[in-house]
């Protein structure tokens, strides 16, 4: 058996992106930055990618800026917005669940004689959009919110906040991690009143090493790298024809069925439930209206590690948190109230529209037998 269940990790690239990929890396393999004709049909491929992708988030292709992935989609967010606008304003405000990319990246700059102030959920384990607002004054120059928790589903009031922000300080830059929502669930930048989104190929059946930030047109960011100008000088470096052309044909292939494929993995996730929901010792973590893609789980206090080696031992593929983490926790399920032997049994399973019913049945037999055998 080979059940595949840690696609809030990564994706299986689909046939489409890894034809795309092949074809530009054996036939239209030129520099986009060379004047010859081999240079302008990576150019034509690289354009076509971006414009697929802006259109998916509502933009122009202006709007889009090449990355090697989301990490470097939200450092160069944070601290481009930072260097941009924070010789004055010295304070940024943020969820407490962010992912590494964007709380490590604050504690950097926390470093540099910024001060971050990190919004909690309240006793009920959910986030408010006023708890933000009176976090932010003049003095803020920068809001960031994940959309999609990427360990338990969580989806946070991203639209809500931004736009009372917006309305109330509208020089606040405001910045979205939206990768476990990208291609998932339907939005688009204006209605989420965000300023830089940051987007990931390789959570959408893309491959890994390509993301992209999204800037909005007359917002400011100053490179984190410098060199050659590409990406308009905002991302120098010469751009990944393959993995841009790859991404934007897994794009393509995905958008028009946002609503279709969440249907299916929301039927998934409710199999998933009730199947769980006979296990003596299993406990939800993630609430019940969040993202289907992404369901976290309590299995009777049984360390995440060693049932995750035993669920592998049996073809099933899950994970314990973020992949980013290595294993360790990262301290966001203690800041939605799951803590010490939930915390340390916890695992997450995540779906795509591939995923069947009947891997779901496997899996759900898998952990009962994998909690009685390891009893003890």
């Amino acid at each position: 058996m080979f059940i595949y269940l840690d696609n809030a990790a990564t994706t299986k690239p689909c046939e489409a992106a890894v034809s795309a990929a092949v074809s530009a890396m054996t036939e239209n393999f030129g520099n986009p930055s060379s004047l010859h004709r081999c240079g302008l049909d990576a150019q034509l491929g690289m354009d076509r990618a971006r414009k697929i992708i802006a259109d998916s988030l509502g933009a122009n292709s202006e709007n889009i800026f090449f990355t090697s992935g989301a990490t470097e989609s939200n450092n160069l967010a944070i601290r481009g917005a930072s260097a941009a606008y924070g010789k004055k304003r010295r304070k940024i405000v943020a969820s407490s669940v962010e992912h590494a990319s964007v709380d490590e990246t604050l504690s950097s700059l926390e470093n540099q004689g910024f001060e971050v102030i990190r919004i909690s959920p309240r006793a009920d384990g959910r986030f408010y959009s006023e708890d933000f607002l009176s976090a932010c004054d003049e003095q803020t120059v920068l809001l960031t919110m994940m959309y999609v928790n990427n360990e338990t589903g969580y989806i946070l009031p991203v639209k809500e906040t931004f736009s009372a922000v917006k309305r109330n300080f509208p020089d606040i830059i405001t910045h979205s991690d939206c990768v476990q929502a990208y291609m998932k669930l339907k939005f688009k930048s204006s209605a989420l009143n965000a300023d830089l989104i940051s987007v990931s190929g390789h959570k959408v059946h893309g491959p890994k090493g390509i993301g992209v930030l999204y800037i909005k047109k007359g917002v400011r960011i100053l490179p984190i790298l410098t060199g050659g100008k590409q990406e308009k000088g905002i991302r120098s470096g010469t751009e990944n024809v393959p993995m841009i052309c790859a991404f934007g044909a897994a794009v393509e292939l995905l958008q028009s069925t946002i609503t279709e494929r969440f249907a299916a993995v929301s039927e998934l996730r409710s199999l998933l439930m009730s199947e769980l929901s006979e296990i003596d010792g299993v406990t939800a973590n993630s609430p019940e209206d969040g993202s289907p893609y992404i369901a976290n789980i309590s299995a009777a206090g049984k360390r995440s590690e060693i049932m995750l080696h035993y669920l592998e031992s049996r073809g099933v593929y899950v994970s314990s948190g973020s992949a980013c983490s290595k294993g360790q926790q990262s301290g966001v399920l203690g800041e939605f109230g799951i803590k010490g032997k939930s915390a340390d049994s916890a695992l997450r399973i995540s779906m795509t529209a591939e995923t069947t019913k009947e891997e779901i049945r496997y899996f759900a037999a898998a952990l009962k037998d994998g909690i009685e055998k390891l009893r003890g």
